[in-house]
């Protein structure tokens, strides 16, 4: 198509009042649409600022508390530490009160039973002395027979050995027992005993045998002096109260 043809088209394109009005329609509504879409995000970006600012605020708020609670926490961990410490100290001293008081019931337990005062059960031994025999050709018969010294020294061997509880013939002696010869019997605490005499003793039975038949010890003394000594262990030997203790 030759220009001249082009322009003789154009000036057959009318512009009428419809065109510019409907133009104008079009750049008022692209307008409104602009500005409405410009201040929505004024709006939101409005809204997100004022949003942003209240979570810095709470987000502070929070931490501000949880520092505050760390703090309590502190604290109060530290008043445990020391209650803790505290407890600790009181249970040592009511440890050691406990182990005082317990040292004390022991010892009352054990004088009360050196006075014969409570019933004790327990193994032992059994040890019995008696006269030897008599010999025509010695004058002196008392070289035969059983002396309190004899008892005594059977008594004390078996008390620094350990023994809890002594008897002489079933009679249980105690821290003031006495013991007399009179001839061919023996008086424990005012009452008579013959031969043999019959001494029971409560403590280990191994230490106390072994006490009693060391080499030149209680019982070779005995045998030398012409008595006649046995000893036995026994399994289980019952001392009853004294009566009046």
């Amino acid at each position: 198509m030759t220009r001249k043809g082009r322009i003789s088209k154009l000036k057959k394109i009318k512009v009428t009042g419809k065109h510019v009005i409907l133009s104008l329609v079009f750049l008022v509504l692209g307008y409104m649409i602009a500005f409405s879409y410009h201040m929505t995000q004024q709006q939101n970006q409005k809204e997100q600022s004022s949003l942003s600012g209240k979570q810095y605020e709470k987000t502070l708020d929070l931490r501000n508390q949880l520092i505050a609670q760390e703090e309590t926490n502190r604290k109060l961990q530290k008043e445990l530490n020391q209650k803790q410490a505290k407890v600790l100290e009181n249970e040592k001293d009511l440890s050691k009160e406990a182990q005082f008081f317990f040292n004390l019931a022991e010892d009352a337990e054990k004088y009360r039973m050196f006075l014969g005062k409570v019933k004790v059960k327990g193994k032992g031994v059994k040890i019995t002395l008696a006269d030897g025999a008599y010999d025509p050709k010695e004058d002196n018969v008392n070289n035969y027979l059983v002396h309190e010294f004899h008892i005594f020294k059977v008594v004390n061997e078996l008390y620094i050995s350990g023994a809890a509880a002594v008897a002489i013939n079933g009679q249980r002696l105690t821290s003031h027992s006495y013991i007399n010869c009179n001839g061919p019997v023996i008086t424990v605490d005012g009452v008579q005993h013959p031969a043999p005499f019959i001494i029971t003793a409560i403590g280990d039975p191994d230490v106390l045998s072994s006490a009693l038949n060391l080499v030149g010890g209680v019982k070779d003394q005995l045998v030398n002096d012409n008595i006649v000594f046995t000893l036995e262990k026994e399994n289980e030997i019952i001392f009853n109260p004294i009566l009046g203790s």
